[in-house]
């Protein structure tokens, strides 16, 4: 699994996607199910700050073209 410095916005989605797909589709063990939550949990957290960051970048860029 990789860490979340090197996993991207398009592949923490796919992951979660597949958590979810698990979750919905077999029987999970309590340990098996404490581990998918907490791997979502940071997933999402990725997820968010991507998101963050992208819109500060694009305010930027909008801020930089206002000013042209």
């Amino acid at each position: 699994m990789a860490t979340e410095k090197q996993v991207g916005y398009a592949e923490a989605l796919a992951e979660l996607e597949n958590i979810l797909n698990e979750l919905e589709s077999e029987d999970v063990d309590v340990d098996t199910l404490a581990q998918h939550v907490q791997r979502a949990s940071a997933l999402i957290e990725l997820c968010r700050e991507r998101i963050g960051s992208a819109r500060l970048r694009i305010e930027e860029v909008v801020a930089q073209l206002d000013a042209d």
